[in-house]
């Protein structure tokens, strides 16, 4: 089942030097079950791209979330944007059960359905031991796994998530991306920018690679992260290779 369909969609942003184009006529389809990271360098696009796509941005061509009113689209897709400032001293739990709010309707306490989405959102982020500690009073990875967890709670069949691991130690990184795949294995999919290759490669089930506002591959892992295509987009030589059946891909040194 396809959960976001875009077409010729493209953005122009202002420039020093005049208007410029961010995104350049890109097309994609994400179904249920997949993980698709987006990668490419600073500036490539990425943002951009993930921000028009839902309906956030003025674009040109089409995507099938940017049409639907906000709150049918707060519940087709959740959104985790870069930005993780947490303006009040809630708890964790009350910040996560905020991912509850497209879901209108209740008067008074939660519906059992929103505690229990609030619940696993919780679990699944390894939050329990702070569930009523205030948020503005966590470390910034906690606050990161916190935020993921309230995007978690919306519990819807898309996630969308701009560099959700950045600043994240090495076990939650992994662990965050391992919820990604759970949820793809449960039927939902996911789209998430990603600086780190070497997570992208093991972990997504498919590559989009953005360069200079433009998608120059989609695909396996294996058929995206080839040397020639890492040396044009990124200046880079790395290893590539493979660990028990999983891809491996790491940087090594900039090509001069």
């Amino acid at each position: 089942m396809s959960l976001l369909s875009v077409e010729s969609l493209s953005v122009t942003r202002a420039g020093r030097t005049g208007p410029r184009q961010a995104v350049v006529d890109v097309g994609f389809t994400l179904e249920a079950g997949e993980v698709v990271g987006l990668v490419g360098p600073n500036g490539a696009g990425k943002t951009t791209l993930m921000r028009a796509a839902l309906g956030l941005l003025p674009h040109g061509g089409r995507s099938s979330l940017a049409g639907l009113a906000p709150d049918a689209r707060a519940r087709a897709a959740a959104w985790l944007p870069q930005e993780r400032e947490i303006a009040w001293p809630v708890s964790v739990e009350a910040l996560v059960g905020l991912g509850r709010t497209p879901y209108p309707g209740r008067a008074g306490k939660p519906a059992a359905e929103d505690r229990g989405a609030v619940d696993r959102a919780i679990a699944r982020m390894g939050l329990e031991a702070l569930r009523h500690r205030a948020a503005t009073r966590l470390s910034g990875g906690e606050q990161a796994r916190a935020l993921i967890a309230r995007a978690l709670a919306q519990e819807t069949a898309l996630l969308v998530a701009d560099e959700p691991i950045a600043g994240l130690d090495p076990a939650h990184q992994i662990g965050t991306m391992e919820v990604f795949r759970a949820l793809a294995r449960e039927g939902r999919g996911v789209l998430v920018s990603l600086h780190d290759l070497g997570l992208a490669a093991r972990h997504c089930t498919r590559l989009m690679m953005l360069h200079e506002g433009r998608l120059v591959a989609d695909g396996p892992p294996v058929d995206v992260l080839r040397p020639q295509t890492l040396a044009a987009v990124f200046g880079i030589r790395a290893f590539l290779g493979e660990a028990e059946g999983l891809p491996l891909c790491q940087p090594l040194e900039v090509i001069g």
